[in-house]
């Protein structure tokens, strides 16, 4: 660290500087309250997909033997063919949204096929549509949870460092620049005094 100049230059740079960490702490105090009340909510709307996905799996149990029949759900059956996201922001922070997904499905013959293949189909993209959704949200945490890391580190060091350090900087600089100025008069003070005794 550059030692502290004992100067008015610097004590008004420690100032300035204390004035300027005061005034940017409680926006970064409000931008961690924002990125914490986000990732909550990014959490419980994870935690709603993954039980809505558990559901459908369990409904998926009572008809999932009909899929092993032969030749009826091939692996090229139903495809993704585009994800639909956008770039959001969040506090200063870009995360992606999730808009939805294309699919395309083989064509297959209604004759041939069994009836409830329609229906699996449809099945099959919910539950598709579920993961990418909570896939882009999981994603969304993660760079809200990172900015909060950097964000709380940032308050830290203001409220922690920066502020208490400009403190002590500035009362070092008035305690010495005041003992400068008691000197300087008693200095004076004596100097007055040899004049006079020289000029008598």
């Amino acid at each position: 660290m550059a030692k502290l100049k004992l100067t008015k230059n610097e004590l008004k740079k420690q100032k300035d500087a204390l004035k300027m960490f005061k005034r940017y702490l409680p926006t970064l105090m409000l931008k961690k309250q924002q990125l914490q009340a986000e990732i909550r909510s990014v959490e419980l709307r994870v935690k709603e997909l993954r039980a809505e996905k558990t559901r459908m799996d369990e409904s998926f149990k009572s008809w999932i033997a009909v899929f092993g029949e032969r030749n009826v759900f091939t692996p090229g059956l139903l495809k993704i063919t585009k994800l639909l996201a956008s770039e959001g922001n969040i506090a200063g922070v870009p995360i992606p949204v999730f808009k939805g997904a294309e699919f395309e499905v083989e064509p297959y013959s209604l004759i041939l096929k069994p009836l409830w293949l329609d229906a699996a189909v449809e099945s099959m993209k919910k539950v598709l549509l579920i993961d990418l959704e909570a896939e882009t949200m999981e994603e969304q945490q993660r760079r809200l949870e990172r900015e909060l890391r950097t964000t709380t580190q940032r308050v830290n060091l203001f409220e922690k460092v920066k502020i208490p350090e400009c403190k002590r900087n500035i009362k070092k600089i008035q305690v010495y620049l005041g003992d400068e100025q008691t000197a300087a008069v008693v200095r004076g003070k004596i100097s007055k005094r040899a004049m006079e005794r020289v000029a008598s």
